[in-house]
């Protein structure tokens, strides 16, 4: 797509056997039509394999009036139990004690990093989701992280690719059905927990997400319309579970990978922490300001690792004329993230692991304006999570680690 941006331009359409797409490449581009034009861009496409999974409900691929509403719900809730605000470190933190202890228990010998990061970072979510953490050794914790990770492969393979392009022909195709069978798995472990959570509930105790939405269910128990409803309550779980667990823990995997290719700015980062923070202490969110090359390396990782090139898919809500193209009400339009984050003409070196991107000639951190590696907007499920106040054209930065 890159190399069709190129060619055609930054606003090209392509043909995925019978299903066509809009593809907006380049920072001014997209920034045009999902900040300036976001209602006309802002429905989500149907992708066959989500709405085979999910029927529409939860948060990530739902529409119109229900996604307003678990979105504003959501959006509400984690703010609640301190997503953005001075709690949710106190959960990081805790955490990383754990991860540190799993870290030492190998006494320098090597082991994979995958498992165990997920795990952490999991483990933030279901703080939040159900008000606890689980062991790292927990069979059943662990085998939801491996549902959940053979379905984020899964779902970029080319037979999952080939079921939305002709979902007609599906029962060909084996992927997708491994996926829906792991889906329908992760339902199961799901419930056993929702089913706990109702017979312990106490609405003067709620102790996460789905207490909250528990709740909620019992203040609308006499509307037959309502959104609040177990299939909502299921799936809205497994967004924020997936969301929250992939993006954190690839990015920190990433982030090890390039600091041992780069042991001197791995160096520089310890040399600048050991002048900040006292020997035995942890790092914490008001040390940022004083640890600008931290900051930088931590932005240049996301901006690097690219993990979501291509972003969710969009849908128009209506006709739109926009840069000189009528796009018709209803095409996907997929947000080419690729483009931004490699924009020559906003990263000086944009193939390459640079972490002064973010450093002014002071060496002092600056923001940057196409630095959106999970879209922009408040249309953004990622984003919207994101409360921080001094965040960049509603774009989701780096204090998401």
């Amino acid at each position: 797509m890159l190399k069709l941006s190129e060619k055609y331009g930054d606003i090209f359409t392509v043909h995925f056997g019978p299903r066509k797409a809009v593809v907006l490449a380049g920072y001014e581009t997209i920034k045009d039509a999902l900040l300036n034009h976001a209602e006309e861009f802002g429905e989500r496409a149907e992708i066959p394999i989500f709405r085979k999974t999910t029927h529409g409900n939860g948060i990530v691929f739902s529409h119109g009036e229900l996604w307003k509403t678990m979105r504003r719900f959501t959006l509400s809730t984690l703010r609640d139990f301190g997503v953005g605000k001075k709690t949710i470190e106190v959960r990081i933190l805790e955490e990383l004690n754990f991860l540190i202890n799993y870290f030492e228990s190998h006494q320098e010998k090597p082991f994979d990093t995958t498992v165990i990061l997920n795990s952490a970072v999991s483990n933030v979510i279901c703080s939040i989701l159900f008000g606890e953490r689980f062991e790292y050794e927990d069979p059943i914790f662990l085998a939801l992280l491996k549902l959940l990770n053979e379905n984020t492969k899964l779902l970029g393979s080319p037979m999952v690719q080939l079921y939305n392009f002709y979902p007609s022909l599906g029962f060909l195709f084996g992927a997708p059905k491994t996926v829906l069978r792991n889906v329908d798995e992760l339902n199961a472990f799901l419930e056993k927990f929702f089913k706990k959570h109702r017979q312990e509930f106490n609405e003067n105790n709620l102790t996460g997400f789905v207490d909250a939405f528990l709740m909620k269910q019992q203040q609308e128990s006499r509307n037959s319309h309502t959104h609040f409803h177990n299939e909502n309550l299921l799936f809205s779980t497994l967004d924020l579970f997936a969301a929250g667990t992939e993006t954190t823990s690839t990015t920190v995997r990433w982030g090890l990978l390039l600091m041992m290719k780069y042991p001197e700015i791995q160096g520089r980062i310890q040399e600048e922490m050991d002048q900040v923070i006292e020997p035995g202490q942890m790092p914490m969110l008001e040390d940022r300001k004083k640890l600008p090359y931290t900051d930088a390396v931590i932005h240049e990782i996301q901006r690097f690792s690219n993990i979501i090139p291509m972003s969710v898919s969009r849908s128009t809500s209506t006709d739109v004329n926009f840069r000189g193209y009528m796009i018709p009400k209803g095409i996907e339009v997929i947000p080419l993230l690729t483009s931004v984050l490699k924009d020559k003409s906003h990263w000086e070196t944009p193939d390459q692991f640079n972490p002064s991107h973010f450093l002014d000639t002071d060496g002092s951190f600056t923001r940057k304006e196409a630095f959106i590696p999970f879209s922009i907007g408040n249309n953004n499920f990622l984003c919207s999570v994101c409360s921080y106040a001094d965040c960049t054209a509603g774009a989701a930065d780096a204090r998401h680690l």
